[in-house]
């Protein structure tokens, strides 16, 4: 990997400043994005899944633990494997318990769901020492319904909005011809209203890359953060004058 040429001082400012016009025209569209996202219609859930959970069974609407809104990260976790997908489980070690309470205080709930049978998720979550709810659809429709198990021989055979066969054309043949069923990583989002439960976006793939903390999380979902700005306490009317517009 070559390093950045060297520069002066003034050179290094003209360059930094064309680069933050880009950076903020990036701020604009992700906001105008993430408007659309949340008046993406929604979903009503209408199977009854069943998920296992370290006190029994439980339905999708137990997953919220009374809070409005869920993100479940569909953690690849093949029934037959004794160990979690490598990626998920780094992307996992990340999530701390502060993330997790941000996210309650707008009261969003954060869990994982995998295929596996609930023994080995409880296995590989005490060996990563990891405290998030973590459950089980083994045997339920709930993976294959929301894209991250393909299985062409029940009709399941999409992933991040395309056919197998349109991976295929695209030169990515391993979607098609790897061993079936298989997982896939994927982030879905639910709202809870009146007792009912709406399906309110999903991403997969590249996006689940563009990570950062909890309000990115909360801009996922049609809630939003859930906040406006807030004028911090004794400030002077000049220094308020001063102060940039963070959405600009």
């Amino acid at each position: 990997m070559s390093l950045p040429r060297i520069a002066t001082r003034d050179e290094w400012l003209v360059a930094r400043r064309e680069l933050l016009a880009a950076e903020k025209d990036l701020t604009r569209r992700r906001d105008a994005i993430n408007t659309r996202r949340r008046e993406l219609p929604m979903v009503e859930i209408e199977k009854n899944y069943v998920f296992e959970g370290p006190n029994g069974p439980v339905g999708l609407v137990d997953l919220f633990e009374g809070r409005r809104q869920l993100i479940i990260y569909h953690f690849m976790f093949h029934p037959e494997w004794d160990e979690g997908c490598p990626s998920c489980t780094a992307g996992t070690d990340e999530v701390s318990r502060g993330f997790l309470e941000h996210l309650r205080i707008r009261d969003t709930t954060y869990a994982l769901v995998s295929r596996a049978p609930l023994v080995k998720l409880e296995q590989w979550k005490k060996t990563k020492g990891w405290d998030l709810p973590w459950y089980s659809s083994f045997g339920s429709d709930f993976n294959y319904d929301f894209g991250v198990t393909i299985d062409e021989s029940r009709g399941y055979d999409e992933y991040n909005f395309r056919t197998l066969d349109e991976y295929a054309a695209m030169g990515q043949e391993s979607m098609k011809t790897a061993e079936q069923p298989y997982d896939m990583p994927g982030r879905s989002c639910f709202l809870q209203v009146d007792g009912r439960v709406f399906h309110t976006y999903s991403h997969y793939a590249r996006a689940l890359e563009a990570t950062g903390g909890s309000y990115y999380f909360l801009d996922l979902t049609a809630l939003g953060r859930q906040e406006e700005w807030e004028e911090p306490k004794g400030r002077t009317e000049s220094a308020r004058a001063a102060s940039p517009d963070f959405a600009s």
